[in-house]
């Protein structure tokens, strides 16, 4: 409303400032001819009218037939001598309404005369501003000028004239014009603030909710959404949009960081766990070598460095995952070209080693004659990976069970398997078997001392790193088969890499 007021208030200035400026023009339109035509009257035919008799050169009736009068409610003729005085000076009224007696002139002389050159200038009186023309009477020539000329070759000045023309109806419009255009605008924004009242309340009555759905969210409803409060190509409905997408994005972030505290709870407390069965084992034999209990010295210290070692493999394992997890730089890789048939070699021969009645066939990855499988990668964290699926398979199923180990190319990418007959999985376990500390039970829980459930996430960790995957494939009686997919040589690793290799 301020900025309409500003607005009117320029707009209305400018119009009765521009009228004004019209109407003083026309105004000396009418003085200029009439002053040049009277400067070529005699001042004795310019009497001094009384207020009930005006005299006849300029009536009222004449002067009101010129174009333009109707501006004009009185007309003061005056003729002055060289000096600038007075000689003779008539105020004609052209209609009813105040009367001045003519307006307060400087000092006109013949220079000062000259000097404004037949140009209107204002000048005040006793009821309000004139208009005033002031031109040099010409002296006659000794060739006396037609009767119709309106113009001589002046010689030398006897004086000038002064016709003056009141401002009243200038005044009297320019009024009007200004009332009006006060009154305009003064019903324009009344009605307008009436009208934006109302608008403005029903445009805010969306924001009104929003900040109700704000206030909820912030008092722990995450769940609450902003509703459709407007079409969705207006700017209410743009930002509702957008704040419903944050608030879902916010509440997936909640859920996920209450699940994150959740396994870190879970983490910790397996961590305590799995640190406490080695440490008690040792405090246990260690108390009972003290007291005499254990008389065997050497079995004592074999059974400490049992525990030692047990103890020392769970810290290792997870230092190499926090390593893992922390980033590139944290844990580097020996990125080089190699083949993946030396690895499955190596499981070959190290499964028959651990259990010589176990039937380990060497294939494909589905099946067939085993291929080669050419990828950049670490081999001493590759070798850790087979490794840890080749303990996992001897561990989880029974002995004798036969286990194949397929190798090759797959998509363009190197392809391991390690593949048992094992009982295998059912779907909730199998979602699981990546998480740490994850110990599945029944048919395939660990024989002997065991591990710490860290194996197979150290495996889907370290592949990851070499920008591969890990997949498992099982169900309920039919074995497990762990599938290892890393990008074959040649291409640029999508993991992390080691100083030097690129």
């Amino acid at each position: 409303m301020a900025l309409l007021a500003a607005g009117l208030t320029v707009s209305g200035a400018v119009a009765v400032a521009t009228l004004r400026a019209h109407l003083i023009g026309r105004v000396d339109q009418q003085l200029t001819p009439m002053a040049a035509v009277l400067s070529r009257i005699p001042a004795r035919l310019i009497a001094v009218p009384s207020e009930r008799q005006s005299p006849q050169p300029l009536s009222p009736q004449s002067l009101s037939t010129v174009p333009g009068m109707d501006l004009i409610d009185q007309v003061y003729v005056a003729y002055l001598s060289a000096d600038g005085g007075v000689e003779q000076e008539s105020v004609r009224w052209l209609r009813d309404g105040p009367r001045d007696r003519g307006p307060a002139l400087p000092r006109l002389d013949t220079a000062a005369v000259e000097r404004l050159g037949g140009r209107p200038f204002d000048a005040t009186g006793s009821d309000g501003g004139w208009r005033v023309v002031a031109v040099p009477r010409p002296t006659p020539t000794t060739e006396p000028a037609p009767a119709t000329a309106l113009t001589a070759t002046p010689a030398t000045s006897r004086g000038s004239v002064v016709v003056a023309a009141s401002l009243g109806g200038v005044r009297s419009t320019v009024g009007r014009l200004t009332m009006v255009c006060a009154a305009t605008a003064a019903a324009l924004m009344t009605s307008l603030a009436v009208i934006g009242w109302f608008a403005v309340r029903r445009g805010l009555r969306p924001l009104r909710t929003i900040e109700e759905t704000a206030a909820a969210i912030a008092g722990g409803d995450l769940s609450r959404r902003v509703p459709a409060l407007a079409a969705p190509q207006t700017e209410v409905g743009r930002l509702a949009a957008a704040l419903n997408v944050m608030l879902g994005q916010l509440e997936g972030a909640f859920a996920a960081r209450g699940r994150a505290q959740a396994r870190m709870r879970r983490f910790v407390a397996d961590v305590s766990h799995e640190l406490r069965t080695p440490l008690f084992g040792i405090k246990g034999f260690a108390e009972l070598h003290r007291m005499g209990g254990l008389p065997d010295v050497d079995l004592t210290l074999d059974r400490i460095e049992s525990e030692a070692g047990r103890l020392v493999r769970l810290v290792e394992d997870l230092l190499l995952l926090a390593r893992l997890d922390e980033g590139e730089d944290a844990l580097p890789m020996d990125l080089a070209p190699m083949d993946l048939r030396t690895l499955a070699a190596d499981a070959h021969n190290d499964l028959r080693t651990l259990d010589p009645r176990r039937e380990v066939t060497l294939t494909g990855p589905d099946g067939g004659p085993p291929g080669e499988a050419p990828v950049l990668g670490d081999e001493a964290r590759l070798r850790q990976v087979i490794s840890n699926l080749v303990g996992n398979a001897v561990a989880h199923t029974p002995p004798g069970t036969p286990v194949r180990i397929g190798v090759g190319t797959a998509g363009g990418d190197g392809v391991l398997v390690i593949a048992d007959e094992g009982p295998g999985m059912p779907a909730e376990e199998a979602a699981r078997v990546f998480d740490r500390f994850y110990r599945v039970d029944g048919s395939r829980s660990r024989s002997g001392a065991g591990g710490a459930g860290l194996g197979l996430a150290i495996v889907r960790s370290i592949v990851t790193a070499h920008g591969g995957r890990v997949e498992l494939r099982t169900r309920p009686g039919a074995g497990a088969a762990f599938r290892v997919v890393l990008p074959r040589e040649g291409l640029p690793p999508r993991g992390r890499t080691g100083p030097g290799r690129a």
